[in-house]
């Protein structure tokens, strides 16, 4: 996996066969990388925890997460996901398009079920751990996919339709809730617009202008707003983007560091240097040498 295409905000990767967009990718924090800064895709995504414990957070409500545990990921909604404390964790990201699962000829599966889903018109909790009434036949219907994607035999596609559809019968029958969430959509999509505007120029100068003018605010207002959603400053959360940037190009590149600071958007190499060392308690070359084992150019 690609983990710079992975973190991206809104990701643009090709998840599986154009024909049959069902992958699963294993992962571990912080053995593969600390964290996921929030994103969001077009595609459904199940996080299936392991082993050890963590962090989802899933349109800014934080949830802690320990082995077995099964989120439900919808498209378009904004997740990230981190390391909790000094635990570590292992978990599946199996990632498939609804569009698997969507009729092209309108049906009932559709219009009274997959769309409403989608739309927000229906929802369905996040989270299904042990001891949740459902989690036996969900995790019954993700185990049964993991172990026929791990041989492929013919005809396998449609023994993972099978169980999807299985799946969303259960949580649809079983875990429907009466009273949806509320949600700010309006807050949310006009976040959505500030990641992807950052993601797409985090390597250029950004200013609070230019943020500002993008979602159609003021200067104080932007700040004030991004502040109260993310928790952070745009600043503070802008450079944490940049150096887990750098982090994965340090490991993935043999780019110098010098390169590496311009191409994620820092223009001083020695505060490039600094900040860096304050985030992960090691310079960039000490990281690179400890985590990439392998000489490499500088």
């Amino acid at each position: 996996m690609n983990i710079l295409e992975y973190e991206n905000y809104q990701e643009k990767i090709s998840h599986g066969n154009p024909l049959f967009p069902y992958i699963t990718y294993p992962c571990s924090i912080p053995l593969d990388f600390q964290y996921v800064p929030i994103h969001w895709h077009d595609e459904v995504e199940l996080v299936y925890i392991k082993k050890g414990s963590g962090m989802i957070t899933v349109d800014f409500t934080p949830y802690e997460v320990s082995a077995g545990t099964i989120a439900l990921i919808l498209p378009g909604q904004l997740h990230s996901i981190e390391q909790l404390g000094e635990n570590s964790m292992e978990y599946e990201n199996i990632i498939f398009h609804p569009n698997l699962l969507i009729s092209k000829k309108t049906d009932a599966c559709t219009t009274d079920f997959f769309l409403p889903l989608l739309q927000g018109g229906i929802s369905v909790p996040i989270l299904y751990a042990p001891g949740h009434p459902c989690y036996p036949e969900i995790a019954s219907c993700v185990d049964a996919n993991d172990e026929i994607s791990k041989t492929h035999p013919l005809g396998y596609q449609l023994f993972i339709k099978s169980q999807l559809f299985m799946l969303f019968f259960i949580l649809f029958h079983k875990c429907s809730l009466k009273q949806p969430p509320q949600k700010n959509y309006k807050s949310l999509e006009k976040m959505k617009l500030i990641l992807k505007y950052m993601e797409n120029h985090y390597m250029n100068k950004l200013t609070i202008e230019e943020m500002a003018a993008e979602v159609g605010l003021s200067q104080s207002h932007f700040m004030k707003y991004f502040k109260n959603t993310m928790g952070t400053s745009f600043i503070e959360y802008l450079n944490e983007y940049r150096l887990t940037m750098a982090a994965r190009l340090l490991l993935s590149s043999d780019s110098s560091i010098l390169a590496i600071a311009a191409e994620v958007g820092f223009e001083n190499l020695s505060y490039f240097n600094r900040i860096f060392k304050k985030r992960f308690g090691q310079t960039p070359r000490e990281y690179r040498r400890q985590q990439k084992p392998s000489p490499s150019m500088e």
